[in-house]
């Protein structure tokens, strides 16, 4: 049953031209479980950096978001970069949001947005900025 629900999603994708297939946070849990399981300081003290990761739709984002304190990060960073339509003009700017604590409201997200000046590539100057101040990276595979 499961299997053809999925099916039906990505179909629908697919006819709505959607290339967008966001990793599900169960996904994420099972994948992260495995990590804390081996070492469970193993995010403590850490900077994650979620690039080209929309932190206001991102399961990434959000699953180290929950369990900030849980795993003891230091920083978590979710990086943005230029939207555009279908037709390739530019609809919202890159952005990037730095959370500190699990003190961030998630539902004021809007509020802590930095935006880049470039378009948010990942090989961009502002971006591998961010990178180096980072300990780990998470990002979906190619």
């Amino acid at each position: 049953m499961e299997r053809k629900v999925k099916n039906k999603l990505l179909h629908k994708a697919k006819k709505a031209k959607c290339d967008e297939f966001y990793t599900q946070y169960c996904d994420i849990q099972k994948e992260i479980d495995k990590y804390i399981e081996y070492n469970p300081d193993v995010f403590r003290g850490r900077v994650v950096y979620c690039n080209c990761d929309d932190p206001r739709i991102s399961n990434f984002f959000k699953y180290f978001f929950i369990n900030f304190s849980k795993f003891g990060l230091k920083k978590l960073i979710s990086a943005c970069y230029k939207k555009k339509n279908n037709e390739g003009c530019d609809t919202e700017k890159a952005f990037y949001i730095e959370c500190d604590s699990d003190e961030f409201d998630l539902n004021r997200i809007e509020k802590n947005i930095k935006y880049f000046k470039d378009d948010g590539d990942f090989r961009s100057i502002e971006s591998t900025e961010l990178l180096m101040q980072s300990d780990i990276v998470i990002t979906n595979p190619f």
